[in-house]
């Protein structure tokens, strides 16, 4: 409804009722928009677009064309999380999601297909079933014991909508379903947190995935982060493989060899002696004897990080619905305009993407 949308994205922008009537330069009175918030009237074509500009919204965003809500928006961490931090990720991640639903519109497809690996949520009896449930997973996606290459391109090709944006300081991502109107199934959606290292979104990823799988039910609060989090480990760091490359038992890692194996891997160096610690590989007190000596600093710093490194990182961004738009602007189902409206960016980039790159000058004279 139009009047919950604009009462988000005022929200998000942190304006009073006053402020708001003042950037439009008092159009319409506040008390006006509280009316108008409260769905008691309707504002005029002016009126709306002198609202979507200060509230930096799309038009389409506050029709709501396509009729999707969120529901279980929750932040695995709440501290220094605020309303108005709630506002601004409900009102990014509800643009995006139409601006996705459209192109899956036009293209014909289902956005419906989530792969998910079981027929329900798993009831957990304890927190060490995560570890199986892991490997259950890896086997009916037929994925193997190998490292995962790109978790991100995995979750968007299970139909997971996955989203990469800006979140408050301490919140790694969260999990929830975007409702849609007429009877059509929920879609699931993982975001994650732009401000953190390639390693840590790879494990958010992971650790969302099983906020999917289990069963809510089954363990409290406390107990299911811990089982999401030994999932995330033997998920991207199966056993099998893992004890392959370490073996059953160690006393001692040398700096290189730790660094070797989160880039096997693909996860922060704190993360792979969890790992480790999880399969007794090594003891506890190898376990601090490292984060005293090699490992000192790694659980705030990422030794060696795999983003700058020949843009690799970047190859983990989400990519489908880029993917999605190019393809209806080649197939000219929409125009470059359009297109630039989805993606938003200039046409020029657009048009960049669909023809190549233009070679210069000198090139063309040749």
């Amino acid at each position: 409804m139009l009047a919950d949308r604009l009462k988000l994205a005022r929200k998000k922008t942190g304006l009073s009722l006053r402020d708001l009537s003042a950037a439009i330069d008092e159009l319409v009175t506040a008390q006006a928009i509280g009316k108008y918030e409260r769905g008691e009237s309707t504002p005029s074509s002016g009126v709306l677009l002198a609202l979507a500009k200060a509230l930096n919204v799309s038009l389409t965003y506050l029709f709501d064309t396509q009729e999707v809500s969120l529901a279980g928006v929750e932040f695995r961490t709440k501290a220094n999380t605020t309303a108005r931090d709630r506002a601004n990720v409900e009102t990014e991640v509800l643009e995006w999601i139409e601006r996705y639903l459209q192109i899956e519109v036009i293209l014909d497809l289902d956005s419906a297909q989530w792969n998910c690996p079981l027929a329900k949520p798993h009831a957990l009896k304890g927190i060490a079933e995560a570890e199986k449930l892991a490997n259950d997973v890896r086997k009916t996606w037929k994925l193997g014991i190998d490292p995962i290459p790109n978790m991100t391109e995995l979750l968007e090709e299970k139909g997971l909508k996955v989203l990469t944006i800006e979140l408050p300081e301490r919140v790694s991502g969260f999990t929830c379903m975007v409702q849609r109107p007429k009877g059509q199934a929920a879609l699931p959606v993982i975001v994650v947190n732009n401000r953190f290292s390639l390693e840590r979104r790879r494990l958010t990823l992971a650790h969302e995935l099983a906020h999917r799988l289990i069963d809510t039910d089954s363990l409290d609060d406390k107990a299911e982060e811990k089982a999401a989090n030994l999932f995330a480990g033997a998920f991207l760091m199966p056993a099998e493989h893992l004890l392959r490359e370490v073996g059953k038992h160690r006393n001692a890692f040398g700096y290189k060899e730790i660094i070797d194996l989160k880039r096997i891997y693909r996860v922060s160096g704190a993360a792979l002696l969890m790992r480790l610690r999880q399969l007794d590989v090594i003891s506890e007190s190898t376990l601090i004897y490292a984060y005293q000596t090699i490992a000192r600093g790694w659980r705030t710093q990422e030794p060696e990080p795999l983003e700058g490194q020949n843009e690799i990182g970047q190859r983990e961004r989400a990519r489908r619905f880029d993917r999605l738009c190019y393809r209806a602007l080649a197939e000219e189902l929409i125009s470059l305009s359009k297109a630039a409206e989805l993606l938003r960016i200039p046409v020029e980039q657009v048009e960049v993407g669909l023809k190549g790159p233009r070679p210069d000058h000198a090139d063309r004279r040749q």
